[in-house]
């Protein structure tokens, strides 16, 4: 009879959690199309989480006033700019790709001028090696522009086709980001309660999670968005054109460790060296040693600081798969997988190694 009643117990059981499974599964297929706007709506509210409790505590306890507060900060002092600037960095790079379409780019002259300021001997070298004909290289280069023209061209068409759900995804984002200022810290605690893990390993997911989150944002992001911004503003002094976009390259390249923005300011520097723009040349090279390439240096660990310990080279494997898989999200989502990943294995292996040691 015990056995009779356990095996009903545990088909009920069963039953039960096949059912959770395929509501789940449900609620995940239902909100897929607004999953992104969730998700940075979710790694906001975590950042921010700081700002909303200090005005919270200048409103005397008002949360809903606090959240407002919060939400219009983040609109006003991160989100507008970043669309202002995204705007005009698509502006410049249209005008880039349309002047490389109409020859006012001309590749194998910008190339020779570099090659002729070579040393003889070091010219006598590369023409022996076959280096010295850039006409295959220009031939390349353009058609490599037209085919991304057409690519730029078709996005575009497809992000004006869909312009109303990128506002409304715009605008979930902006309501959900409200609500878990407000009501973050009750959901956070309720999830952990509700999730199959022993009390302890739950908590230090959490906190490892807050960590790697609040550590990928500001070592990643931020510190990119100051160098891009350095770059940007030393090609703006020596008459570099299309700053916005050189700016935002460099961004991108300083997740790389070591090389960085080197990547975009070094052949700068170059090119201005060959062109007789020796001041200039000068300049973009003592920022790019002494500015922006110790912006890195001096930013990531005050902003991160022992916030995570994920190595750099995985950081780096994380991003550039993250980029891959999931465009500009990955840049997050990458390392912060990653520090996940690290921080399960080694609280399984604290927790073998603490069994272990009861056991003897």
């Amino acid at each position: 009879m015990k056995d009779h009643k356990e095996l009903d117990q545990g088909i009920e059981l069963g039953g039960f959690l096949l059912f959770l499974a395929l509501v789940t599964i449900g609620l995940v297929l239902v909100i897929w199309p607004f999953v992104m706007p969730i998700l940075w709506s979710a790694l906001a509210a975590i950042l921010f989480q700081p700002l909303y409790q200090r005005i919270l505590g200048n409103l005397n306890g008002k949360a809903n006033q606090a959240a407002i507060a919060t939400l219009l900060i983040i609109f006003f002092a991160v989100l507008l700019p970043m669309i202002w600037i995204g705007s005009a960095i698509v502006r410049q790079a249209a005008n880039v790709v349309i002047a490389f379409q109409e020859g006012r780019i001309d590749v194998a002259t910008l190339v020779g001028q570099i090659f002729d300021a070579l040393p003889s001997n070091l010219r006598n070298m590369l023409d022996a090696q076959g280096w010295g004909d850039f006409a295959d290289l220009q031939a390349r280069t353009q058609e490599l522009l037209t085919q991304s023209a057409g690519l730029i061209a078709q996005q575009a068409l497809v992000i004006g086709g869909g312009a109303l759900g990128y506002v409304l995804a715009f605008g979930v984002g902006l309501y959900i980001t409200y609500f878990l200022l407000r009501d973050g810290k009750g959901i956070g605690q309720a999830v952990m309660e509700g999730v199959p893990l022993q009390k302890d390993v739950a908590e230090r997911l959490a906190d490892k999670f807050l960590n790697i989150v609040r550590a990928t944002i500001k070592g990643s992001v931020v510190v990119g968005i100051v160098q891009g911004a350095l770059g940007a503003l030393t090609f703006w002094i020596v008459g570099l054109p299309s700053v916005l976009l050189f700016g935002l390259v460099m961004a991108v390249f300083s997740l790389l460790p070591a090389i960085g923005p080197a990547i975009v300011w070094v052949p700068a520097a170059i090119w201005l060296f060959a062109t007789g723009a020796i001041w200039q040349g000068i300049v973009v090279v003592v920022s790019g040693v002494a500015v922006i390439g110790m912006a890195d240096n001096l930013l990531r660990p005050i902003l991160v600081g022992r916030d995570t310990g994920i190595p750099d080279w995985i950081i780096l494997v994380t991003t550039l798969g993250g980029i891959a898989t999931m465009g500009l999200s990955g840049i997050v989502l990458g390392p912060m997988l990653a520090g996940l990943f690290l921080a399960g294995w080694t609280i399984l292996r604290e927790h073998n190694e603490a069994v272990d040691a009861n056991a003897e």
